[in-house]
């Protein structure tokens, strides 16, 4: 089973100023992280998509691309690509690219992401909303696995006997997960096209998504897919510290974070009995302690037999040293435990 830590570069607000967090500084200290995530021994790293003053990132490749030269092992993914507003051609090319950098370590994450701001900024329509992940996924399934692509579709011009450079190293083939918020009819798609399975458990209680992953398991077989080959991850927030004081503080990131978005989609205010509330084992935060972590991580295993778990461990943008920290316990003793099941 594979461990993972995932980012959005999350910017903090400065109360006094009302401005955001420097991105240069934050991305500066991701790449510092991922640095870090390599030397001990984590197996992924996956970089979001956003369009907002809130986030750092809204080019994840770029990032990706300057993490790929100071590490060695880790592989580098989007998490995740809004396929629905940006070009296949594009996105096969700038990950092809940072496969040949990195000797082989690009993933995808495609989805179709839980913010929209994206659509008006690069002139596409909210209608075509499902239509255009649609058609844009068999395009992009279709370069990946071509060398020659004749493609037609009704919201992009027609490919004609194309090839897309560069090729990524595995006989050109990228590794081109799924990323679902618990939609059946996405989970359907992913497991008819034998794509990787991600799904993001940020709320409630991760056992109501058993039926989901379940589903996903038998219709990937019913497909006719090698199941030896699947692969399922899941994607929750997560923050490890030994210091019980500093758990307890961290309620002032998450708060702050949570508001924020919130304000924009008619939530009430994040409150501390949620956080306890998530934070207990049945609960969808893996935010504690090292031996808290590990055991509700071996409990996904468990009750979803997952390959993989992608901690999300910047929610709030906690500080650069306090981070480090994290990364540093999820390595040397979560990821002992995890390996161990």
């Amino acid at each position: 089973m594979e461990l993972g830590i995932g980012m959005f570069g999350d910017l903090a607000l400065d109360q006094s100023t009302g401005k955001y967090r420097d991105a240069g500084i934050k991305i500066r200290e991701i790449l510092d992280q991922v640095k870090f995530m390599d030397e001990v021994g984590i197996d992924v790293f996956a970089m979001g998509e956003h369009h907002r003053p809130d986030y750092a990132v809204s080019s994840p490749e770029i990032v990706l691309a300057a993490a790929a030269s100071i590490t060695k092992n880790i592989k580098l993914a989007s998490g995740v690509t809004v396929l629905s507003s940006s070009e296949p051609v594009k996105v096969y090319e700038d990950f092809s690219t940072l496969d040949l950098i990195s000797d082989g370590r690009a993933e995808i994450f495609v989805g179709r992401g839980s913010f929209i701001e994206s659509f008006p900024l690069y002139g596409y329509s909210l209608n075509d909303y499902e239509q255009l992940f649609d058609e844009k996924l068999e395009l992009l399934l279709k370069i990946n696995s071509e060398e020659n692509v004749s493609w037609s579709g009704k919201l992009r011009a027609p490919m004609q006997n194309q090839t897309v450079y560069p090729r990524a190293k595995n006989d050109g083939k990228l590794s081109i997960w799924r990323a679902v918020g618990g939609t059946p009819q996405s989970v359907l798609s992913a497991a008819q096209l034998g794509m990787p399975l991600v799904v993001a458990i940020i709320g409630g209680m991760p056992i109501q998504f058993r039926n989901l992953i379940e589903f996903y398991k038998q219709e990937y077989q019913k497909a006719g897919h090698d199941v030896s080959k699947m692969q399922i991850a899941i994607h929750s927030h997560t923050f490890v510290s030994d210091d019980q004081k500093v758990v307890d503080g961290y309620f002032h990131n998450y708060k702050s974070q949570m508001d924020r978005i919130g304000a924009s989609r008619g939530w009430a205010p994040y409150t501390k009995a949620q956080y306890d509330g998530g934070r207990s084992k049945d609960g969808a935060l893996f935010i504690g302690s090292p031996a808290e972590v590990a055991d509700k991580i071996a409990y996904m295993k468990e009750i979803f037999g997952i390959t993989r778990f992608i901690g999300h461990m910047d929610v709030g943008d906690p500080a650069h040293d306090v981070m480090m920290k994290s990364i540093e316990l999820f390595g040397n003793e979560v990821k002992p435990v995890i390996k161990g099941l």
